[in-house]
């Protein structure tokens, strides 16, 4: 994957998660759904479901649970880390799965 991110905000009152990448797209993310989709082994059922390509789908369609980010930082140059008002912060959230994740790539499901 080539996409780079040119900008990250996170929207507490929102509860959204903005990337802009560097090919013009605008991602937006509900934090419930992206704290659905986290891609950690705890939250995948162990290291043998890990590694497959995120679902917007569920990214779109999880319901607002109220957990909000906390804080967040970079990994290297190739991921986020979400640090989760319910306390978790294992999920490494490389940029080709965050791309991969953008709700609007959801069919009507």
């Amino acid at each position: 994957m080539t996409t780079k991110p040119t900008g990250v905000k996170a929207d507490r009152t929102e509860h959204i998660l903005t990337i802009t990448w560097d090919d013009g797209r605008v991602s937006r993310y509900p934090f419930a759904g992206l704290r659905a989709a986290c891609p950690c082994a705890e939250c995948k059922g162990g290291h043998a479901n890990m590694g497959g390509p995120a679902d917007p789908a569920q990214v779109r369609d999880a319901p607002d649970n109220g957990i909000t980010i906390n804080n967040l930082q970079a990994v290297g140059a190739y991921a986020l880390q979400f640090m989760w008002s319910d306390g978790h912060e294992a999920g490494i959230y490389t940029w080709q799965y965050l791309r991969q994740a953008d709700p609007a790539l959801a069919g009507d499901g």
